[in-house]
């Protein structure tokens, strides 16, 4: 399907990977996997099929507070390296908006960088990126973290996103960067009709020619609609990872990899089944 450039190793797939969340924060929406020992449970994710382990030291969930550069390389760079030292041949992406922290996680391990916002929270982002010559998540978000659920509104939430992702890839390759990977931001100043909508219309975005990572993991679309709660989303991440995967997604992060990655192997084979 795709292959990146992951700090000179050629990552290449041919079915759609999944990406491990590991929380580096204590104040995660889903505290399933605030674990104190993380290498722990990097190594789990990694025997249960992660192709890639996102480490995360800012909570994004709607109406959280900013954390500083300063305490975001205190949480994650310690895990960063641990878990590179570790297993030195898994893949790690840094989940975060700050380029500081961009640069240094690269240096203690990390392979991609992974920004919520798509670089408009921090101007030397891109910069970074391309000088750091690692992939390069791009997603989409309407506001802040703070503000983003603040009653989000569109006229035509794909079209808006599909534009965003087609002005933003075009900056992005001008400042240098050579592996792009588009996140429609389930979640991030959408509401959950805008959500479905997405997720219905993901196939569109295959237009770009460019791996699309669905992050729908135990979100309140999923539990809200089911009337539960994130602990007993697991089932319905499922449903809606299987419904990305139908749509065009290459890539699935995910709280729960052995279950993402079932979803992954009985898709693969309904697809070539003839």
């Amino acid at each position: 399907m795709f292959a990146i450039n992951c700090k000179g190793k050629i990552v290449s797939w041919d079915a759609p990977l999944v990406m491990g969340i590991i929380n580096a924060t204590p104040d995660s929406f889903y505290k399933g996997n605030l674990q104190d020992d993380m290498l722990q449970l990097a190594g789990r994710m990694l025997s249960d099929g992660a192709g890639i382990l996102d480490i995360g030291g800012q909570s994004t969930r709607p109406g959280s507070e900013r954390i500083t550069v300063e305490e975001e390389l205190k949480r994650v760079l310690p895990v960063i390296s641990s878990i590179h030292q570790k297993y030195p041949d898994a893949l790690i992406s840094i989940d975060t908006y700050y380029s500081t922290v961009a640069a240094a996680a690269v240096e203690a391990g990390a392979g991609i960088v992974n920004d919520i916002s798509g670089g408009k929270m921090d101007p030397l982002m891109y910069a970074t990126v391309a000088q750091l010559n690692v992939p390069y998540i791009c997603m989409h978000m309407k506001g802040t973290p703070g503000n983003m659920q603040q009653d989000p509104q569109y006229e035509d939430v794909t079209k808006e996103v599909l534009d965003f992702f087609i002005a933003t890839i075009d900056t992005c390759t001008k400042a240098g960067i050579k592996d792009i990977i588009i996140d429609p931001g389930f979640g991030f100043g959408k509401t959950i009709e805008h959500n479905f909508s997405l997720l219905k219309k993901l196939e569109v975005f295959q237009m770009l020619h460019r791996p699309v990572l669905a992050g729908i993991s135990r979100k309140s679309t999923i539990y809200k609609t089911l009337g539960t709660t994130a602990d007993q989303a697991l089932n319905g991440t499922t449903v809606l990872n299987t419904m990305a995967l139908m749509n065009g997604a290459s890539i699935l992060r995910v709280h729960d990899v052995k279950e993402a990655k079932e979803a992954v192997t009985l898709f693969t084979a309904y697809k070539k089944a003839r």
